[in-house]
């Protein structure tokens, strides 16, 4: 298998022989719909649960450049080890909005692993010291080694929902013990298997208002500039870079399955021309808009991260670079299967389970609209 080694892809966050690892224990975690125990050793080990946490609270403290580039380079290793490390990093980044005692003690576990939802779909009713709490949600990555989950609520009082000042309903955060909630063991998908996102509830559970929090620039209670980076663009560039990272791993395989096919089956010449000319130009087509997609993040990272800022242009521009890496990694996987032979639909295969996590990674409602 190769890796991607284009300038500054290389992170002294992966020691030699861990990309290695992870892709060994794929197919191992795949049967055991969740992550492999070698490849949470390694997650563990090398502290990329925590890849936005401040070092002061025991985290990695990487600027955003930085962290994607490596979530890019563990989803070119393996499609649900980089989803798991980049959703569970993500909630992680949730202390930057939370009261500093409930952080200090939900992160003093050094193995903390948030899993959680974006969908409000939870309702807290407001009470004297603090919010009774139901609700369930869908799609927690990494639920069965989470140490605790997150979740939005729609917020009640005296039997009203509470809006903000645009009208809209008053969403909250919550954050709960691993303990509080029960898991329902409902992943059962055609790829991103490992990911192991099962969903949870909680019913009729009392929690202080301390541990409730706003993902906002402006409710930020850490310093770190990463805090201050727009929520959507955070979202969308941390996913992004798994698109990438999955579409490269397709097409390291296809190279292999194509030279290994052109020699079997003696192809003509014209058809061998055709399949890895193909393969060429969407490679060469993919990394152009992957490098457009860097230089945009470097640039609103650097004059962003100066003034705790983010100019809306750099962020919409950003945002447009995503969506377009988005498409053509979809436009690259889909243009090369049907060359691939009977051995891409084969699910014990390395290059079926490649597609099968890129197509069920795609569904997330995230890129569902502008990608097209």
């Amino acid at each position: 298998m190769t890796y991607m080694t284009t300038n500054n892809d290389l992170s002294p966050h992966i020691p030699v022989g861990s990309l290695t690892l992870i892709r060994q224990y794929a197919a191992a975690a795949e049967q055991m719909g969740q992550l492999h125990p070698e490849q949470l050793k390694l997650i563990y080990d090398q502290n990329w649960f925590n890849l936005f946490v401040p070092r002061s609270m025991g985290g990695l403290g990487l600027p955003v450049p930085e962290a994607v580039r490596l979530q890019e380079l563990l989803a070119h290793a393996d499609g649900s080890v980089g989803w798991t490390v980049t959703l569970c990093s993500g909630a992680n980044w949730f202390v930057g909005f939370m009261d500093k005692s409930v952080a200090a003690d939900f992160f003093s576990n050094k193995q903390v692993c948030l899993a959680g939802s974006g969908a409000a779909s939870g309702k807290a009713i407001v009470t004297e010291n603090g919010y009774t709490v139901n609700g369930h949600w869908k799609y927690a990555t990494g639920a069965p080694h989470a140490t605790a989950f997150t979740a939005n609520c729609l917020i009640e009082k005296n039997g009203e929902l509470l809006r903000q000042k645009n009208g809209s309903p008053l969403i909250k955060a919550f954050i709960f013990r691993k303990e509080e909630v029960e898991l329902q063991n409902n992943w059962h998908t055609t790829g991103m298997k490992a990911t192991a996102s099962h969903s949870f509830g909680v019913k009729d559970l009392h929690v202080a208002t301390s541990r409730s929090f706003i993902i906002d620039p402006q409710q930020a209670g850490l310093p770190d500039p990463v805090f201050y980076f727009p929520f959507q663009s955070f979202a969308e560039t941390t996913l992004a870079v798994n698109f990438s990272g999955m579409a490269f791993h397709f097409m390291d395989e296809c190279k292999l399955l194509f030279e290994e096919r052109i020699k079997r089956h003696g192809y003509a010449i014209d058809e061998a021309c055709e399949m890895l000319e193909l393969l060429g130009r969407t490679q060469s087509k993919l990394e152009d808009v992957r490098q457009l997609f860097y230089n945009r993040l470097g640039k609103a990272w650097l004059n962003g991260s100066l003034e705790k800022q983010w100019n809306t242009s750099h962020a919409d521009s950003l945002n447009e670079a995503c969506r377009s890496m988005v498409k053509l990694a979809r436009n690259a996987v889909d243009d090369l299967y049907p060359y691939c032979g009977m051995i891409a639909a084969e699910q014990g295969s390395d290059i079926n389970r490649v597609w099968r996590d890129f197509h069920t990674a795609s569904l997330h409602t995230i890129f569902t609209f502008g990608c097209g």
